[in-house]
């Protein structure tokens, strides 16, 4: 373990994100255990109630197991935690991940068309307010004018697709895969491009979705997103695995 001492300005927040990136970054494996609360609170220089309370977030998001007047097992991430954690993994160290970033990708492709049928298939009874967001949303994806704007403008598009999906499951999948993919706009935006710069492939999404064609509407979100899907995909399996690396 590489645990350092706190100032007290940064604590409760960054005794917990200290005892994460242990456990995310494999530090800290499934079924080993952490120190004591004491021996925690010497190690990081704060308090035991301090480090209770990290205990008990990292509890709350599954990855580790508290048991009460024992030990705090850490658990297998991959399998309990929730996508919640997919920002902290797709940056680590301030460096993209690119099997993390691969994952996002791939599943926007599973989803989006899902999402555009299902929002076709709602949006006569949603409020007009709601049809009008992916209108506007629409209007400022054609005038954004580069690759971050673009990016940013697509999300919004999506965002009110999600809107008009009217699903609970559906938005909070959405708000994790916008919250992990926000950090890395910016190096991803100019991979993207083409995609968000397709805007008659928007309008085709944007069209389907308003007259409640769901068919329509699922094919035009495949169409739009698969051909940047398949390209990123393979950049990134080729970043992840240079040529000629064993």
């Amino acid at each position: 373990m590489a645990l350092t001492p706190i100032t007290k300005r940064l604590v409760p927040d960054d005794v917990f994100e200290q005892l994460l990136g242990e456990v995310v970054d494999g530090s800290l494996g499934a079924g080993d255990s952490l120190p004591s609360e004491r021996r925690l609170a010497e190690l990081l220089g704060v308090s035991r109630p301090t480090v209770r309370e990290a205990l008990q977030r990292l509890s709350a998001t599954r990855l580790v197991e508290v048991r009460h007047g024992g030990s705090t097992t850490v658990r297998d991430y991959q399998r309990h935690a929730g996508l919640d954690l997919l920002p902290r993994l797709l940056v680590r160290h301030g460096e993209l991940d690119p099997a993390v970033a691969r994952s996002i990708i791939e599943a926007r492709l599973s989803i989006a068309p899902d999402v555009a049928r299902m929002a076709a298939e709602r949006s006569a009874r949603a409020e007009q307010a709601t049809r009008d967001a992916l209108s506007g949303a629409l209007s400022t994806l054609e005038a954004a004018g580069d690759p971050v704007e673009r990016q940013h403008a697509a999300l919004a598009f999506w965002d009110a697709v999600v809107d008009l999906a009217d699903s609970i499951v559906f938005r909070m999948m959405f708000n994790n895969l916008r919250h992990a993919y926000e950090p890395a706009i910016e190096p991803l935006a100019p991979l993207l491009d083409g995609e968000v710069s397709n805007v008659d492939a928007y309008r085709a999404v944007s069209s389907a979705v308003l007259s409640g064609d769901g068919v329509a509407a699922e094919a035009a979100a495949d169409a739009l997103l698969r051909p940047a899907t398949v390209a990123m995909v393979d950049f990134l399996d080729d970043f992840e695995h240079p040529e000629g690396e064993s």
